[in-house]
């Protein structure tokens, strides 16, 4: 640690207020138009490499398409406990984020837990884990009551009687 030759000087945050509300994409769309799994859903189905496509990327294709399934048109990424799950573009992701966190699965969550009931409803996407965290960061209901909910979840902590089922 270095220190300040002024002790009791601190760097200004600079804050900017805004009168509309900003909206940002938590998803990152499609440059090409295409889904994120159009490679190998188009490997899977032709069983063929792209003309484009260098050894590395072959490598990694063929590496990818271990994990995945291709059926009825749809692609599904396999689990360890042989479950499928449905895989899902950007739009779709979106609008998952949303009602997932809105309370169709539950109240309100964080990233993790959020990417979690995700995942159990039976979707996938690659960035999901990163996704719902900055999807959470940058909800603002989250962001404004999530000191009164540490609070009151500490008091309820604090003045509750232990379980009568507890060892």
């Amino acid at each position: 640690m270095i220190q300040h030759p002024n002790k009791n000087y601190i760097d200004p945050i600079p804050v900017r207020i805004h009168n509309q509300s900003a909206y940002c994409a938590h998803v990152e769309e499609e440059t090409d138009g295409k889904p994120w799994f159009h490679d190998i859903k188009e490997y899977l189905s032709k069983g063929e490499y792209l003309e484009h496509t260098n050894h590395i990327k072959k490598r990694t294709l063929w590496r990818l398409s271990n994990h995945f399934f291709h059926s009825g048109g749809n692609l599904y990424r396999r689990t360890p406990d042989l479950g499928l799950l449905r895989c899902v573009d950007a739009k779709e992701a979106s609008q998952l984020l949303e009602d997932v966190h809105a309370g169709t699965y539950g109240p309100h969550m964080n990233g993790f837990i959020l990417a979690k009931k995700i995942l159990r409803a039976g979707y996938f996407w690659m960035t999901m884990e990163t996704d719902c965290i900055q999807y959470v960061h940058k909800y603002f209901q989250c962001q404004v009551h999530a000191d009164m909910i540490k609070v009151s979840s500490n008091k309820l902590n604090a003045t509750s009687s232990p379980c009568p089922f507890a060892a």
